[in-house]
């Protein structure tokens, strides 16, 4: 039976790749910051406790706008609600007496990364493998926005524009993938696109505020989503 410490050190093999994409994507994420006011410090400490890119983006967004901490409490709840989900989903391959404790630095350290190789594990799942997953790739994350803070200083005006939009052809690798054959997920993506941009033009919607936008949009489109065009469960007799 594997122990442990072993499961870790395996868990941190796999999760080199994770560590390497985050350091990529974290560093155009530290660069944004700069230009947001952030100092390292505060920079490396959001993406320490927040830990999500889509969220730390928004929150970037939500200060620059100079929001309230309530819109951006509702904000980060709502956007990184899939990690709720992704936690019920996981909580079914670690023992059933697992205690409170790992389960809670667990649901820390659950990414879209992490989840998907902690799932993918056959049989059932040692804490301490997700928790190496953790120990490479949150180190990755950290370590690369602090560069892209740093570089904000260092590196060409020109370079750092080019590379500050990184981040949204990450987001967009992010969604196009999944719309690829999915018609209804793909209208959805430009139905959001396009009220978001009607939420900015429009005189009286642009005088909401980034934060509820961020929130109005997307409750009524998900909510709007599930009710009209509902996920079917696959029956156990099906393949």
């Amino acid at each position: 039976m594997e122990t442990n410490l072993k499961a870790w050190q395996r868990g941190i093999k796999d999760g080199i790749p994770i560590s390497l994409s985050y350091f990529a994507v974290s560093f155009t994420f530290g660069i944004i910051a700069k230009q947001a006011g952030l100092t390292p410090f505060q920079s490396v400490l959001m993406s320490v406790t927040n830990f999500t890119s889509a969220g730390q983006f928004a929150g970037l967004t939500l200060i620059s706008a100079s929001a309230a901490f309530l819109e951006m409490a509702v904000t980060q709840l709502i956007i990184n609600s899939r990690y709720i989900l992704m936690s019920f989903t996981l909580s079914q391959k670690i023992n059933r007496k697992t205690s409170l404790f790992h389960r809670m630095v667990m649901a820390f350290g659950i990414s879209d990364e992490i989840f998907g190789v902690s799932m993918a594990v056959n049989g059932p799942l040692n804490p301490y493998y997700t928790y190496g997953l953790m120990s490479i790739a949150l180190p990755g994350w950290a370590l690369g926005t602090f560069f892209g803070v740093v570089s904000g200083d260092i590196l060409p005006s020109r370079m750092i524009s080019a590379l500050s939009i990184a981040l949204y052809g990450m987001l967009l690798a992010v969604i196009i993938p999944p719309a690829k054959g999915n018609k209804i997920l793909s209208v959805l993506i430009v139905v959001s696109m396009m009220a978001s941009l009607l939420f900015t033009r429009l005189p009286i919607l642009h005088m909401i505020s980034s934060g509820v936008k961020i929130i109005l949009l997307t409750i009524l489109i998900a909510g709007i989503a599930a009710a009209l065009f509902p996920v079917k469960e696959k029956s156990s007799h099906e393949g």
